[in-house]
């Protein structure tokens, strides 16, 4: 018995290898929990691994999730499970029993090298699913290149000549991979396996089906060969796809000259039973045609065709505007007919309604289309089996306030079968369910996970020559498009002390891990130095691999020919490949020099500090309390609630009020967590896993100590005069129109018309961004406003509706009530005027091209969410970016760590990071509990290694040192009379290096003499 609770057990079971389940499991794993990764195809990645690149940053998306794979491969605490279905659970939270069918892979992954001779000999050729069927492929294979595990696979055993053949005659019938594979990894006896595992929670994350437009007949697709889909065109332009990342149109091959996008293939569309808006395909349609661009050699004609532009996320309305004003893209709001055959050979023609109803006929050589999110056709058998409800749409059936629960208790979900979304709203719903399963099973923690294994004891190079391995990355054509990667890497074998140098198309794949490693080995190289992308995602993995092959990982330096060099100069190849000799020449000088560091162990203090009182903090706050932790929340008002305290009821009907109630008390009851409200964050100071706070409350400072902090400060909505607020009791803002319509005032029920509207203040040049939330919150009191009188007269007046995901049936049953809907142009605003006491709302419709006045008798203001007022003065203290689009706090990293800060054990959540809704909000609470549970669960945490070294004989105790620090790493030895570096707080930015006059400090890693060789390798 654990604290009087039936015994719990301390795994996982995460089904779904995509993104989300990749997330989900590294944080359980970091928090002590064993994981079974399970996934049904042959190796982890799902649809991110087949994605060219990512929007809004246009990062190479193998760049982007290969460190989390190689990541996932190598925990102690994960096992991955492939080619294996979830098809019974039995049991009740905290003690399942799952049964799994795992199909025969007929190769054995312990033996297995990937070296591809049995690929090589195979006779059976294949449609290559991973590449949409644009390619053929041996039956004996791997998925892609990179992927985990590195394990080949007979995909179809039914047209394996031995395994259908050989097998019913008994005769030796082909088995040449046998022949070929020098390591007998080859087991052709491989049997289907069922496999029984005791678990305590699971997790659900299988992704979901794209949708296949073969039964939309007008639009062409499986008739006209250039008519693609948009997972197809991304398989065309990515460089481990089947032309090599060229950009070619299927039927011959050649480069098209003119490209379309159709928007809304399979959502958005009742008559199919897809009513519901994919969430993604406005978004990544923008990313197709900018790469497209890149792609092409010459001038290339993009539009994309669409109702609605819905780029509703974080940076995703500044994605737009880039693609209309400075790429040359071509939005067209329209109605699609039909695509037919074109004039010229192979061309194809759009027939299409313009916004003013006029058809339009134009030709392209290519057409994509953008295809929307479907449930996984398995997932819906799997929920199933196991009893999860679905909803109408056979995504896993969630409610606004427990956005990452299903209806069976234990079973939780994350993903896009929760729901259509982005990249990092499933990075971020993983780590929420990764919470849930660790609050689940709190009391298990750390009692399923395998004994330690030992570390790769260190080699001693200090008096060994350099010997430098290089290795240079395609990097996909993120590089290899631009710069001359063999010439670079012939170049680099030539330097000084470079004994090895080798090409890799992904360095960071679980392979080339791999190849360094063994290349370390083979050469007794002693310094690596790779030349890629950037250090600030991917340094800590390749530190990793050099620390797994005996390198001290401070022995190792990046070359960032990248970002600094392939992107920057993408026109002059000629330019960027000298560039990149000179950057690989510059890194190899220095590695030359490397010395091995050491790091310190820090203990963790095991509190938390939640600075925030309203939803997401209480979510976090409650996250973390469960889990077991102390926690303090600061509140800074004097009460807990913050924003939602103005809101009664979500989108979807469910009672705000009540919800907040429920959660305010549940926080003041749990003895774990101490609220200060009236409070003030005044100081802050320490590092991951020793912070201190001084918070002023009560009229009296109080010291906190805590191991991590997550900043949830929420925002507000945007104050200001436009339309006549403040100066009209008629006018008034959506959440204040909002409370009129829910207490019923007499105003409300009697206002014959109520207008509202939309992006004020937002998407305009103050505040680019949109607000996200404004397009549902109006359908809302849209809907609110005919319940109370059906006979109103409403009107939104909007620029896109916005309503994604499932909201989109709110949107679809407000026109079907008669709420009427009237676009506007940004350069066409309304205009509301007092005449004679008459509200006028005047606005031009841009279909008609009429001008339009309503009497209104009540107008509501969708108006911009804004970032807290003290969101400079917190990341200040805290030292994180608090003055992003807008003033909301900046992530570590948009796709890989949406709920991370930069600064280690700074977490944010809810309104602070961008605008959200609540059940947005509450994941994302709870997946910043899960990341700080990552911290407070281990005892000692590793810090130091490139830090400043202060020379005790040099310090003239001048304090300029202190004074210049940013992260107060350094204090004065009063003794001494000489300055001092806290290894844990400093992070080696050089600061006070580059002030100290006696040159007393020097930044190790960055010595001096290793500068001084890298500008002298620069200037040769």
């Amino acid at each position: 018995m654990l604290n009087g609770m039936p015994n719990k057990i301390g795994s996982v079971m995460v089904v779904g290898g995509g993104i989300a389940g990749v997330q989900a499991s590294l944080d359980l794993a970091e928090a002590g929990y064993y994981v079974y990764l399970v996934e049904r195809s042959s190796a982890i990645g799902g649809t991110m691994a087949a994605l060219d690149k990512t929007f809004p940053t246009n990062d190479c998306s193998m760049c982007i999730l290969s460190p989390k794979l190689v990541e996932c491969g190598r925990h102690p605490n994960i096992e991955i499970v492939t080619l294996a279905s979830l098809v019974d659970l039995q049991g009740e939270p905290g003690s399942f029993k799952a049964t799994l069918i795992q199909a025969p892979r007929y190769v054995d992954g312990d033996k297995c090298v990937a070296c591809g001779d049995c690929e090589a000999k195979c006779p059976v050729k294949i449609s290559d699913e991973f590449n949409e069927g644009l390619a053929i492929k041996r039956i004996i294979s791997n998925k892609y290149a990179q992927a985990v595990p590195n394990t080949f696979v007979i995909t179809h055993p039914e047209k394996c000549l031995y395994l259908t053949k050989g097998v019913e005659t008994g005769k030796e019938v082909c088995k040449l991979c046998v022949k070929a594979c020098n390591k007998d990894a080859i087991d052709l006896d491989d049997k289907e396996k069922t496999l029984n595992l005791d678990i305590g929670a699971v997790i659900l994350a299988p992704g979901f089906d794209e949708f296949d437009p073969t039964s939309l007949k007008s639009l062409g697709y499986g008739v006209h060969k250039n008519v693609v889909t948009s997972i197809e065109f991304e398989r065309i332009l990515s460089a481990s796809g089947p032309f090599s990342g060229h950009l070619v149109r299927p039927s011959d091959h050649t480069e098209p000259k003119k490209v379309a996008w159709i928007q809304c293939v399979g959502s958005r569309d009742r008559k199919i039973g897809c009513g519901f808006c994919s969430s993604v395909c406005c978004t990544y349609a923008i990313k197709e045609a900018m790469i497209a661009k890149e792609h092409s050699d010459t001038p290339l004609d993009t539009a994309i065709f669409f109702m609605d532009m819905r780029t509703y996320g974080k940076g995703f309305e500044a994605y737009y505007n880039r693609a209309k004003d400075e790429t040359g893209i071509r939005f067209i709001r329209s109605r699609i007919f039909e695509i037919g055959p074109g004039t010229a050979e192979d061309s194809l023609r759009i027939r299409y309604s313009n916004e003013d109803g006029a058809i339009t006929v134009e030709d392209f050589d290519m057409v994509v289309l953008s295809v929307g999110m479907q449930p996984s056709k398995s997932a819906v058998e799997m929920a199933g089996k196991i009893g999860v409800k679905l909803n109408k749409y056979n995504f896993a059936d969630t409610t606004n306030f427990t956005p990452i629960e299903t209806s069976r208790p234990g079973v939780f979900v994350c993903g896009s079968f929760q729901s259509p979304m982005d990249i990092p709203t499933s990075v971020m719903q993983a780590s929420a369910a990764a919470a849930g399963a660790g609050t689940l099973l709190a009391e298990a923690r750390g009692t399923a996970l395998p004994a330690a294994k030992d570390a790769t004891p260190e080699i001693d190079v200090a008096n060994d020559e350099a010997r430098v391995g290089v290795f240079v990355c395609n990097c996909g054509i993120n590089i290899g498009s631009t710069v001359d990667v063999p010439s670079v890497r012939d170049f680099a074998a030539g330097l000084p002390n470079v004994v090895y140098a080798e090409e890799n198309l992904y360095t960071c794949s679980s392979d080339s891990q791999e190849k360094i490693k063994d290349a370390i080995k083979a050469h007794k190289l002693n310094r690596v130095v790779v030349s890629a992308c950037t250090p600030r995602t991917h340094e800590p993995l390749f530190r990793a691999t050099c620390a797994e092959a005996g390198l001290n990982p401070y022995l190792f330096e990046f070359g960032n020919i990248r970002e600094q060099c392939s992107w920057v100069h993408m026109k002059d190849k000629e330019a960027a490949t000298q560039k990149a000799k000179e950057i690989t020449s510059r890194a190899v000088a220095k590695a030359r020099l490397l010395e091995s560091l050491q790091t310190v162990t820090i203990g963790v203090n095991k509190n938390a500090l939640v600075i925030g009182g309203g939803i997401a903090g209480m979510n976090s706050a409650l996250e973390l309390a469960n889990q077991g932790f102390e926690v303090s929340l600061v509140e800074k008002s004097d009460v807990l609630g913050g924003m939602a305290r103005r809101i009664h009821l979500t989108l979807e009907g469910m009672d705000v009020t009540s919800y907040l109630k429920g959660l305010v008390n549940a926080v003041n009851a749990n003895a774990k967590i101490k609220v200060y409200t009236s409070a003030k964050v005044k100081d802050a100071s320490g590092y991951v896993g020793n912070f201190i706070t001084v918070i002023s409350a009560g009229g009296q400072d109080v010291e906190i100590n805590h191991g991590a902090v997550i900043i949830a400060i929420g925002g507000s909505e945007l104050k200001q005069t436009e339309y006549l607020y403040g100066q009209d009791s008629r006018v008034m803002t959506g959440l204040e129109l909002e409370d009129e319509l829910v207490k019923g005032s007499d105003r409300a029920k009697n206002a014959k018309n109520i207008v509202m509207i939309n992006c004020v203040g937002s998407r305009e040049p103050d505040r680019v961004y949109c607000s996200r939330i404004c397009c549902s919150e109006s359908v809302k009191n849209a809907l609110k406003a005919k319940e109370l009188n059906p006979e109103a007269s409403v009107y939104v007046l909007y620029r896109d509706m916005r309503t994604y995901g499932f909201k989109e049936d709110f949107y679809e049953d407000a026109r079907g009530k008669g709420v009427m809907f009237l676009r506007y142009d940004l350069a066409n605003k309304p205009l509301v005027r007092d005449v004679n006491g008459k509200l006028l709302v005047t606005v031009m419709d841009p279909i008609l091209k009429e001008t339009f006045t309503i009497d209104a008798d009540l107008i509501g203001l969708a108006v911009a969410t804004v970032a807290p007022e003290d969101s400079k003065e917190m990341a200040q203290l805290y030292k994180v970016c608090g003055d992003y689009d807008g003033g909301f706090f900046l992530e570590a990293h948009m796709k890989l760590r949406p709920v991370d800060f930069p600064n280690d054990g700074v977490f944010v959540a809810g309104l602070a990071h961008g605008p959200k809704f609540i059940e947005e909000t509450i994941a994302q609470a709870q997946a910043a509990a899960a990341r700080v549970a990552t911290i407070l669960t281990k005892d000692m945490l590793v810090g130091g290694g490139a830090v400043a070294v202060v020379n005790a004989q040099k310090c003239s105790g001048c304090h300029i040192c202190i004074t210049l620090c940013p992260y107060n790493a350094i204090s004065f030895l009063d003794e001494e009379k000489v300055s001092s570096v806290n290894e844990v707080l400093c992070k080696g930015c050089g600061t006070c290096v580059a002030a100290c006059p006696s040159k007393a400090i020097q930044a190790m890693g960055f010595k001096d003499e290793q500068i001084f060789a890298e500008i002298e390798a620069f200037l040769a």
